[in-house]
């Protein structure tokens, strides 16, 4: 039986893990759900013997960017056939050089949506009725009273600014009508007239958006059009009362920017679930600031999330390998 077993995961195909278990490690759950589909191999396997291993290594399984993927990773994996990114963003993958060695690449848009909205509109709570900070009041022992003059701003009926208006912004949008907001959105390509009356949307060139917005949520790619999109120009054309929420990537926004304006109140406030880098040195200004949440990029950090992305990621990488249409490919710009 034993040996049956054996034979039956050396028949399936290789894949490559940066671990299990631990700090950087895929999870133990993940790892057996990896497991029914492939011969889960780690990179402290295939650094151990190279020459032998990376022969049968088909597929890499890259979660929270890691493993790290170079040039000298590939030259080593010579049958490999398909880079399974764990989420949707891809800017830590150099696509032009992975496709060079004819390696595709997928990603899990589908997964992440929920999860991430969840985090936009949390934030975007949290921010307005001041969370961190009452919470910090609330278990302080210099504490002795509830300052009657501590107030937030609701979210209710408020405007509510979304640039990306791809599966993650309109789950936004979903949301926000629920609060009954006015919702402005910004996107390369307009959503059609059925999509915007859906969720009560209304179509914004940038400049509107920013200015008429009381929070503005930043889901966009990170692409080279979209590095530093929002800047100084952009941060002053917002409200001084406005509240800028970041889900998608940290160098979407010029932080030296950000920090300026979050000191000089050209904006009320900031929150972030992204930064660049990650975490941010310990002397960032921005880790100074009052008026800033920042979460260590959880967006789609839930139990549901995280096995929806493997089960996503293996179906892209299972159908690359039996020459199957790919259900999520990501092709070179």
């Amino acid at each position: 039986m034993r040996t049956a077993q054996v034979m039956a995961e050396q028949d399936l195909p290789g894949l490559l893990i940066m671990g299990i278990g631990g700090t950087h490690g895929v999870q133990e759950s993940l790892a057996a759900l990896l497991k029914k589909h492939f011969s889960v191999i780690t990179m402290k396997e295939l650094l151990e013997n190279k020459k032998e291993v990376g022969k049968k290594i088909q597929c890499i399984f890259v979660s929270e960017f890691r493993p790290t993927i170079d040039q000298e990773l590939l030259e080593s994996l010579p049958n490999l056939k398909v880079i399974g990114n764990s989420g949707v963003g891809v800017d830590h993958l150099n696509l032009k050089m992975i496709s060079n060695f004819g390696v595709r690449v997928t990603n899990t848009p589908h997964a992440v949506a929920d999860s991430t909205a969840d985090m936009g509109m949390a934030l975007m709570l949290a921010s307005a009725r001041r969370l961190v900070e009452g919470s910090q009041i609330a278990v302080s022992p210099d504490t002795n009273y509830f300052a009657a003059d501590w107030l937030g701003v609701e979210v209710t009926r408020a405007t509510l600014g979304i640039i990306g208006m791809g599966r993650i912004g309109y789950k936004v949008a979903q949301r926000a009508r629920a609060f009954e907001m006015k919702i402005l959105y910004h996107n390369r390509n307009r959503r059609s007239q059925e999509e915007e009356q859906a969720v009560g949307a209304c179509y914004s060139e940038m400049e509107d958006l920013l200015q008429q917005s009381d929070f503005v949520m930043l889901v966009v790619n990170l692409t080279p059009q979209t590095e530093k999109l929002i800047g100084k120009k952009e941060l002053g054309l917002m409200k001084p009362t406005a509240t800028l929420i970041n889900i998608s990537r940290g160098a979407v926004i010029d932080q030296d920017a950000l920090v300026e304006a979050l000191q000089n109140k050209t904006i009320k406030a900031a929150a972030l679930d992204v930064t660049y880098p990650e975490p941010l040195p310990r002397n960032h200004p921005l880790l100074k600031l009052n008026n800033v949440i920042i979460t260590p990029h959880i967006g789609t950090a839930t139990v549901q999330a995280t096995h929806m992305m493997a089960e996503e990621a293996i179906a892209n990488m299972l159908s690359v390998l039996n020459c199957q249409p790919i259900p999520s490919e990501v092709f070179p710009q």
